[in-house]
Formats: structure tokens, sequence, C-alpha cells
């Protein structure tokens, strides 16, 4: 133990192989050679398993604070429809179940969506579903209505909150284009780019948004790197 009284342990130890030859940091193979193939973290009143392939915040105490505002921002009353784009493991999802009415995820990583739904049931959130699959390719068919997979008609989702947190690159201006159309009363944009993050708020600016507050977030102590929080409402709109 530390003197703070925070005790430390080696949970496990993961080699990752990546051949390819481009900028992805990760391989599609994970060797478990000690401990755990996944970790369980507790963060407030939560628990998330996470395997090695998923993205996690490597702040934990600094990640409470920034999903507890974003859970704010998204100003829930227990009735609303969130999507939770570029989901991970379902944190900030989870964060906003208990007073949502239905959570739906979408996340490209397919480890991380099973992780994301194995949180749910950890943490009891039986309202929130999470998909696997492109945000950009996902995301329109939910909005429109679609064919299931047994032939079913699945109605169209009208969100009342959407929550962006997408990777450094920020998002696709298709991706903000039916965001904006979708018409959710608020816009909780998390992002770890202080450039990409400027880029897309001037987009939903120009697609009927207006930014009504933003939180820095200090999750890199002694780097250059900070994360942001952003609200967005409707233009016009009386949710101020």
């Amino acid at each position: 133990p530390r003197e703070d009284g925070i005790e430390y342990s080696l949970e496990s130890v993961v080699v990752n192989v990546n051949k390819k030859k481009n900028s992805e940091i990760l391989g599609e193979e994970f060797i478990n050679i000690a401990g755990k193939p996944n970790i369980l973290e507790e963060v407030g009143e939560y628990q998330f398993e996470i395997s090695p392939g998923s993205f996690y915040q490597v702040n934990p105490v600094q990640m409470e604070h920034l999903y507890q505002k974003a859970a704010e921002y998204a100003g829930l009353t227990g009735k609303e429809t969130v999507l939770d784009l570029y989901c991970g493991v379902g944190t900030i999802g989870l964060f906003c179940a208990k007073d949502a009415g239905k959570v739906i995820g979408i996340e490209s990583v397919k480890q991380a969506v099973l992780d994301a739904n194995r949180n749910a049931t950890i943490n009891g959130s039986v309202n929130a579903t999470f998909i696997c699959g492109k945000v950009e390719d996902v995301l329109p068919g939910l909005l429109s209505g679609q064919e299931g997979k047994d032939g079913e008609w699945i109605p169209p989702v009208k969100p009342d909150v959407v929550i962006l947190d997408p990777p450094r690159s920020g998002c696709h201006p298709a991706l903000l284009k039916a965001v904006a159309e979708a018409a959710p009363d608020r816009i909780v944009y998390v992002s770890c780019d202080p450039a990409t993050l400027a880029r897309d708020v001037k987009l939903l600016s120009e697609m009927g948004y207006e930014m009504k507050e933003a939180t820095p977030v200090d999750m890199f102590p002694q780097t250059a790197h900070v994360e942001a929080i952003i609200l967005m409402t409707r233009s016009g709109s009386s949710d101020k």
C-alpha cells in the first residue's frame, strides 16, 4: 500500500500481436501469459469488466468526474432515449441508464460490445443495449427503421439525447449530419482533442445547435492534453 492507503496489484499480463504495418496500435491476437484474461474495475457505484482489446480511460479517479458531468449534461428525467455513440465498454451509457428510459450504444470493436452488454448485466441496467458496428453504418438504420434478423420490422429510434465520445480524429461530417437530422434535444460531446472538437462543434452549430457549456477535465496531469465535455442544444430550444 502507498502512504495514501491506495493498494495496487498486478492483475494480468497480456501480449498483443500486431503484424500490420499501419497506424493501428493493437492487432487482433491477445495472449494472456499471466493472471486474469479480463479485469473488473470499480468506478463509484458501478463495476466494469474490461478485456484487453477494449478502450477504457487510464485515469479512473478523473473518469468518474468526467462521466458524472456527461450524465449531468444529459439532463435526464427517467423517460429519455439516449444514444451512446462510440460507447466502448458502455461506461457513459451505463452512468446514464439509471436516469434514462432507454440507452442504446454503438461501438465497432466486437470485444468492447461484449464487455458493454456484460457490464449492463453486472450493473442491473436492463434498459441498456449495445450494438456492434461502425457508428456511421449502424446509426442510419436505427434512425430510419430497419428489418431485423428474423424479418420483423424494427421501428425507428427517436433519440432525446445523443452522446458522442469519438477517437482523437473526431466525427465524420456525415455522422454529425445524421445526428443533427435526428433532432435530439441535447448533444453531449466528450473529446480528447480540442482541435477536432472545435471543428465538430462548428459543424453542429451550422446544423442548428448551440454550444451552452463546456467543462475541461484534466485526465493527464503534467501534460498538455486535456479532456473536455460540451453541451449543445437545438437553436431556439427552451432547454437552456
